[in-house]
């Protein structure tokens, strides 16, 4: 299977290391980072969604506007528009954009941003709120006829949709969430089920219990890894750097909102903090020193080394079932171009050779 790599696009420029500059929406930044995108070939870009930030389907659309190419992936959390509603949105953006549209759900796992919604479910709760959430928008984007519903979350009758995904069955549903009821949900709906970057022994464990879950229901779906690759010419000089960004990020962190407070309460970061413990490098090269510095805020472990190192670092998870990467810098701009210019051609070139390798095996 060949391998897929989604990259990030932010409102402003900010990273652990760099305090926010510019406008909230600062727009050429947007169009920038898109386009560079876009020519390092990266196949879609991540617009996040936080309680407090520009709205990530808006976000997206102008992104796309300003590209050809270039796949968006849109966080959407479940319970702030009705799901008939939001199925309409994606839907015809991705008819507006030729079928460019994938959405990653996140359900949230941090009460207190989840109130500044005005989301008072509990954890289990709100996955369930998603289960539901995530069935609808999955019929509403499939079917040929009204239908009505009623559960414990909504009602409607003879909820429909005039237009559909470019693609079918449907637009691609991203899916994040390592807990129990996590799981389930994931099962059940995610065509591809994404993970932070964790060890290898991590991802096979939890990739073992989301297949699983999967098979309950004869599904089948593709795995997506998040890291934040550091690239040097040199792996001296790739590991003198990680080292900076960390002296950086402790320097910053008070204006950054990096800051680590009180012990995460989402399951995954609480397994980056768990690898976090075992020391700073793992495996071959994943480094944990900003996920341990932050308290796992987020995607916030790397691989450190040559473009050739993390690529060959890469093609480990590959073989472990991941075919999506989703890789950022800590100069968010100047990384995405970067990786271009090596990194994503030679994982390209490696995942290539090793599907020949299997195929031939195989025969």
């Amino acid at each position: 299977m060949s391998v897929e790599f989604i990259g990030y696009i932010g409102t402003r420029d900010f990273s652990e290391t760099r305090p926010a500059s510019g406008p909230v929406i600062d727009v050429p930044y947007i169009e920038t980072v898109a386009r560079a995108h876009e020519a390092a070939g990266f196949d879609r870009a991540l617009v996040a969604f936080h309680s407090t930030s520009p709205e990530s389907i808006l976000i997206a659309g102008h992104a796309a506007s300003v590209t050809e190419t270039l796949g968006v992936m849109i966080a959407h959390r479940p319970g702030f528009t009705a799901p008939t509603l939001a199925a309409r949105q994606f839907a015809t953006l991705d008819q507006l954009t030729g079928g460019r549209v994938a959405v990653h759900i996140i359900t949230g796992g941090d009460d207190a941003e989840l109130r500044q919604d005005g989301d008072f479910l509990t954890k289990d709760e709100r996955y369930a709120r998603t289960d539901e959430y995530l069935g609808i928008l999955r019929r509403i984007w499939t079917s040929d006829t009204p239908f009505d519903h009623e559960g414990p979350h909504y009602r409607f009758e003879r909820g429909f949709s005039t237009v559909k995904s470019v693609r079918p069955p449907h637009i691609p549903v991203y899916f994040g969430g390592a807990s129990d009821a996590a799981i389930a949900v994931a099962g059940r709906h995610a065509d591809i089920y994404a993970l932070w970057g964790e060890t290898h022994a991590q991802v096979r464990e939890l990739t073992g219990r989301v297949r699983a879950a999967a098979a309950k229901h004869g599904r089948q779906p593709r795995f997506s890894l998040s890291l934040r690759p550091i690239l040097a010419e040199t792996e001296e000089k790739a590991w003198a750097r990680a080292d900076a960004i960390l002296e950086q990020a402790r320097a910053v962190q008070d204006k950054t909102g990096y800051k680590r407070t009180a012990e995460p309460a989402n399951s995954g970061s609480q397994r980056l903090l768990a690898a976090a413990a075992q020391g700073p490098r793992l495996d071959k090269r994943l480094w944990t020193g900003i996920a341990a510095l932050t308290g796992a805020k987020g995607n916030s472990t790397a691989l450190v080394g040559t473009p050739e190192q993390v690529a060959d670092a890469l093609l480990d998870y590959y073989d472990l079932g991941v075919t999506t990467f989703l890789i950022r810098g800590f100069d968010p701009l100047d990384d995405a171009i970067d990786y271009g210019r090596e990194l994503i051609p030679l994982t390209r070139k490696l995942v290539a050779e090793r599907a020949r390798a299997n195929a031939t095996a195989a025969e």
